[in-house]
């Protein structure tokens, strides 16, 4: 007979769930670092972009080739989700955390500019290869409120994308670009331990047939959420890319210009925090407006600030640009619930790939008509942003509510 709230099973049931709440945050937690160790690695280039320039002899026009060769493998994330959700396990997080670290740690010994986007991409696919397992992994130790268990986890790779340009920036200035391979060390002493504390995700049974995708049912809520994802991830990886080189046009020392992007980074993890939680309680989509409206209002007002205030504006422009993060990778998972690991890596991967294609002629622009003009075209791509975030609507998909 069906078993009421006072049986002994439901207690049973009741106590080993709470007892079972801390394994999952502590596993949780060693997500965290891995996102922490693979982003740091796979992001810090902004940080000392300047510098590598003037070591490899290239002038600004270059900048957009050199990020797009960083970014592009992000689009096969889909792929890796499929991949990842096909043999299970925790192999594609490991590897790709291995190989983002190695391809990163190599690139002060790069002779040329073509040997150093072979680095790149290298690096690139490990953090495509990470990500869509991981995310899964997250999903799968949240039983409830994935908003926030997403943000925890974004929170770890957020420290990482704004510790680490710092870091690398002080390395350069003190020893060298060819010292950057110290920055491989903390993923190389932690990955043993990452064999036991990972969660293992469960492969799908050899003859299982793969879960039908959707695509024709998705198509609506697939184009509304990448072209948002898309412009959102152009606004930030120009914003990055280009703060240090500004200061740096400037006649701004490098570590100082990449201090600016640590305050923004490190500023992001409020925003991480606060948008998977209102997003939970208030709505994701609300959180999506408001977050775009705040960019259309402060990203032209980059060029326009100097000194200390910059570090002032940089703080406060981290809060909206990271708050969307989490509420669109869960849209992203919901949207392809037959497999969550795909529509994390369509929010994230695929479109931060898409929108790393913007950065192409931005090199060009600067190098042509300055860096007013850049940030110009930010602030248009940031009201496109506004302007699609009202496409996103429960009667387009129920997660977007």
């Amino acid at each position: 007979m069906p078993c009421d709230n006072n049986t002994p099973v439901a207690i049973a049931d009741e106590n080993a769930e709470i007892n079972a709440a801390p394994r999952r945050d502590f596993r949780l937690g060693w997500l965290a670092w891995s996102h922490f160790l693979n982003d740091g690695a796979a992001f810090y280039l902004p940080g000392i972009l300047p510098a590598v320039l003037v070591a490899l002899h290239e002038s600004v026009r270059m900048v957009g080739v050199i990020m797009l060769a960083m970014y592009i493998g992000q689009t096969l994330q889909p792929v890796a989700g499929l991949w990842a959700d096909k043999i299970g396990g925790t192999s594609l997080v490991i590897c790709g955390l291995l190989l983002a670290s190695l391809g990163a740690a190599l690139v002060g010994l790069s002779p040329n500019v073509w040997a150093l986007m072979g680095l790149l991409l290298a690096s690139g696919l490990g953090s495509t290869l990470f990500h869509p397992q991981a995310l899964a992994q997250v999903r799968s130790l949240t039983v409830k409120r994935h908003g926030m268990g997403m943000s925890l986890f974004l929170i770890g790779g957020e420290l990482g994308r704004g510790i680490w340009p710092f870091i690398s920036s002080l390395i350069v200035v003190k020893l060298g670009l060819r010292y950057l391979w110290l920055l491989a060390l903390p993923t190389l002493l932690t990955l043993p331990l990452f064999f036991r504390q990972l969660p293992s995700l469960p492969a799908r049974p050899k003859d299982a047939k793969p879960a039908h995708l959707h695509f024709r049912e998705h198509r609506r809520p697939f184009w509304v959420l990448v072209t948002y994802s898309t412009l959102r991830a152009l606004v930030v990886f120009g914003t990055l890319v280009f703060i240090p080189i500004m200061w740096r046009l400037r006649g701004g020392a490098l570590v100082s210009g990449a201090s600016i992007l640590t305050t923004l980074l490190i500023t992001g993890i409020i925003g991480q925090a606060a948008g998977g939680t209102l997003g939970d309680k208030l709505g994701r989509r609300h959180v999506l407006q408001a977050s775009a409206a705040l960019l259309l209002v402060l990203t032209p007002l980059l060029p326009l600030t100097h000194g200390f205030l910059l570090w002032v504006l940089a703080a406060v422009l981290g809060i909206p640009m990271f708050a969307t993060f989490s509420p669109t990778l869960v849209i992203g998972q919901e949207i392809f619930s037959e497999n969550r690991a795909l529509g994390a890596g369509i929010a994230l991967g695929f479109s931060n790939g898409l929108g790393a294609i913007g950065l192409l002629p931005l090199g060009w622009v600067v190098h042509r008509f300055g860096i007013g003009t850049l940030f110009g075209i930010l602030t248009a791509a940031a009201g496109l942003m506004l302007a699609s975030s009202f496409l996103f609507s429960p009667k387009v998909h129920p997660s977007m509510n």
